[in-house]
């Protein structure tokens, strides 16, 4: 027997969510064969068999979130065996060496001793077990777990008590500094310092559960707004000669190079020029010390089906516009089907984001932390500008930055965007496309 536990996709993944079983209890299953689907903070993926058998136990619903290592599915391999977590005859997907034993289910079992914040003593045996996921949704709601009365069994407070607590605006008087992070979870933000009072659905309305990657993204945004000191510069370009060069040369282009020519390749290009000029643009902030790394790893924020992912292009300082412009269509090509790596959504040093083919004029984008600035690259329109004392019709387009200013201060940021402005308005890039 197999046991089949939550893998870790990445260093930073703790946990998973279990978004659709693709065998059932009974169902033959091949060595590789896709198991389940799985969403994580970073990517969503199929996480495949490690043996040949059969399913006998679905131990996690659909829709449930668990720690790494949580056991969440047995499968008989005719071994006559039973693997655990822990046994060196387990097969662990993806689980790290020494990874803690959990009991399986959607919700895994942390203990918090007696007495501790957000427990209720008197509700039976088991009311002081509150796993991580309790505690996250109480933290996220504002809930005063010791005012929420537990149906699980032996008292144990459930996700459906802290969301049937949340819905009838029971939240007590509990702030997220209230409830017990518990293991691995101090770091999550909640959405909301408090509930708010808002009006229950109408008639007619449509209502739908958060997703999963939709609450990740919802998490990291109010987080960057409530740690970064973010300022804001735009600097407003010519480029008047790339769309020319784009108009002439975008067909022979793709004809060789097998992708489409955007003007995306063009501003990251000069982007990770301005980052080797002016090198605190690309470093972290981490703890009290600035970490300034050697290299650029430039996320693209790709919009796709299920919210907002920012793949990335690791060293593009070594690529040319070519290579620039053959990475982007290929994670964003990946990242809409949804066959990302996790390793290729992590590690940005700097990131760019693209409204512009959406009609966007300016925009003012949330830090993708730990980066200190994003760019954004919005619409190129036609207008009159003054060149040489006489009224002119050029292409012109608004690059913007959001800024932390505990990293950069404004004539750092204002010096950046004008070496990117620059080498747009000065550069030829005919050469550099290989036409």
């Amino acid at each position: 027997m197999t046991q089949i536990t939550m893998p870790q996709l990445g260093e930073t993944i703790i946990e998973g969510t279990i978004l659709k079983w693709l065998k059932q209890e009974g169902d033959p299953v091949l060595r590789d064969e896709p198991l389940f689907e799985i969403s994580t903070d970073k990517v969503d993926t199929e996480v495949p068999s490690p043996v040949a058998g059969v399913v006998t136990k679905l131990l996690v619903a659909e829709g449930a979130t668990v720690p790494v290592g949580t056991v969440v599915m047995e499968v008989d391999d005719g071994s006559g065996e039973t693997g655990t977590a822990l046994d060196d005859a387990a097969v662990v997907v993806g689980a790290p060496v020494g990874a803690p034993e959990v009991g399986a289910g959607s919700e895994a079992e942390a203990p918090v001793a007696a007495g501790a914040p957000g427990g209720s003593p008197d509700q039976g045996p088991r009311s002081q077990i509150l796993s991580p996921l309790v505690r996250r949704l109480a933290a996220e709601h504002g809930i005063d777990l010791g005012a929420v009365t537990g149906t699980g069994t032996d008292g144990r407070i459930t996700k459906k008590d802290v969301l049937a607590a949340a819905e009838s605006g029971s939240t007590g008087t509990a702030t997220p500094a209230d409830v017990p992070a518990g293991p691995g979870l101090a770091s999550v933000t909640p959405l909301r310092a408090a509930a708010p009072a808002v009006a229950g659905p109408a008639q007619g309305d449509i209502v739908e559960p958060m997703s999963h990657i939709r609450r990740v993204i919802a998490q990291h945004m109010v987080g960057s707004v409530q740690t970064t000191a973010r300022a804001w510069t735009m600097v407003e370009v010519d480029v008047e000669h790339l769309v020319r060069l784009r108009t002439a040369s975008k067909e022979a282009f793709t004809a060789r190079h097998g992708v489409n020519l955007t003007y995306l390749p063009f501003v990251v290009r000069a982007t990770v020029d301005a980052l080797q000029a002016f090198p605190p643009v690309n470093a972290r902030l981490v703890a009290e010390d600035i970490v300034t790394p050697a290299a650029v790893h430039m996320g693209i924020a790709v919009s796709y089906d299920l919210g907002l992912i920012v793949p990335v292009i690791k060293h593009a300082e070594a690529m040319s516009t070519v290579g620039i412009a053959q990475a982007i269509a290929d994670l964003a090509a990946r990242a809409r089907a949804h066959q990302l790596k996790p390793d290729e959504v992590q590690g940005a040093t700097f990131t760019i984001t693209n409204p512009g083919p959406y009609g966007s004029v300016a925009s003012v984008p949330i830090i993708n932390l730990p980066n200190a600035g994003i760019l954004s690259l919005d619409s190129i329109v036609k207008r009159a500008v003054v060149i040489e004392d006489a009224i002119a019709i050029r292409s012109m387009v608004n690059i913007s930055m959001s800024w932390d200013h505990r990293l950069i201060d404004g004539e750092l940021a204002t010096r950046f965007l004008a070496r990117i402005k620059e080498s747009l308005q000065t550069w030829d890039f005919a050469e550099d496309l290989g036409l």
